[in-house]
């Protein structure tokens, strides 16, 4: 196997309408450590993460690859793998203390990693790693819901990638709990309402009135993609001993104004445990699989709405731009080759 690979990287924060801020650049190939897996990449999805990465986090005039879904086959596993080998297809979201996966190869830690859909191919497989592991974690381990939970659940940002999959799962294995997504375009309804949420509201100033002609009575659970200024309106909205559970960055959050009503705020970064190298990390590998099964079974669909292909920086910088912009239905793949 060659010792370089070709690679899409950043040296400095741009804005993504730069040429620079993304380049296509030749890397040494990864070193695979003994619980890793060295994957050829065929497909990856670009998140809000990235896009917060590449803004914010100076890499001095070093390259530094993003990346934080990806699709692709297993080449060579480590002296401790049990889980895969070579050959194998498998998806995963990685770590953002590692090289990404805009890449022609990735390394990365096998207990991160699932085995791929086998209904799907490598653009759709992409689109699902970090909504899905983000999405499950908030539901089932921050909020601790169950198929028995029942009650109401108000989706901020239903849409996007992460809501649409928590729309899914809990359309999937919450079926007592009624979903509110909120969304504002009327193709962001539909495509909310096409994925199983039975109420949508609109964002910003016109929540609170939404949502209380919807739920007159208040919403047990928040799912929170945008938080920003909407502390006020959250409390509001919610029942006594309701729980937040937000996944963005929205500055300082005042808990002080959930004290009346006992409300609980959870923070939820699906990077947490391979960020802290947690006991448990071996999670995000079942959790990927059970994943897969429900894909493979009919019950979920991929979020992939979009691709781009081959993978290089003129299409990641495309994909890009299409994140920031906010209005993006799903999930954007830019894919090796054409999926079609």
């Amino acid at each position: 196997m060659t010792k370089t690979m070709n690679a899409v990287a950043y040296t400095k924060n741009l804005p993504i309408s730069d040429d620079a801020s993304l380049e296509d650049v030749l890397l040494p190939l990864p070193e695979v450590g003994p619980t890793d897996l060295l994957v050829e990449v065929n497909a990856v999805s670009v998140n809000p993460v990235d896009v917060k990465v590449r803004s914010g986090n100076d890499p001095a005039g070093r390259p530094k690859v993003l990346g934080y879904d990806a699709a692709g086959t297993v080449r060579a596993v480590g002296a401790d793998v049990t889980l895969f080998k070579a050959g194998d297809d498998v998806f995963y979201a990685g770590a953002i203390n590692r090289a990404g996966s805009n890449a022609q190869f990735q390394a990365v830690d096998e207990r991160l990693v699932g085995g791929m859909p086998k209904t799907l191919n490598f653009a759709q497989a992409a689109a699902l790693p970090l909504t899905s592991i983000t999405a499950w974690e908030g539901l089932f381990v921050k909020l601790g819901l169950s198929q028995d939970s029942s009650g109401t659940l108000l989706i901020i940002g239903g849409a996007g990638g992460v809501g649409s999959m928590v729309v899914q799962l809990v359309k999937a294995l919450i079926p007592g709990l009624h979903v509110i997504a909120s969304a504002g375009r009327k193709e962001s309804q539909e495509w909310v309402r096409s994925l199983g949420a039975q109420e949508t509201v609109r964002h910003g100033e016109a929540l609170r009135e939404d949502v209380q002609r919807v739920a007159p009575e208040g919403v047990d659970y928040i799912f929170t993609t945008h938080s920003a200024g909407q502390l006020d309106a959250f409390v509001e909205i919610l029942k006594p001993f309701g729980e937040i559970v937000a996944i963005d960055d929205p500055g300082q959050v005042d808990v002080a104004h959930l004290k009346s009503k006992s409300l609980t705020w959870h923070w939820e970064l699906m990077f947490t445990r391979s960020l802290f190298q947690t006991p448990d990390r071996i999670e995000q590998h079942r959790l990927l699989n059970k994943v897969a099964s429900m894909v493979d079974a009919g019950i979920i669909r991929s979020t992939h709405t979009h691709t781009f292909h081959p993978i290089n920086a003129e299409n990641l910088r495309k994909a890009h731009a299409m994140v920031e912009s906010g209005h993006t239905l799903g999930k954007i793949v830019v894919a090796a080759s054409d999926p079609h």
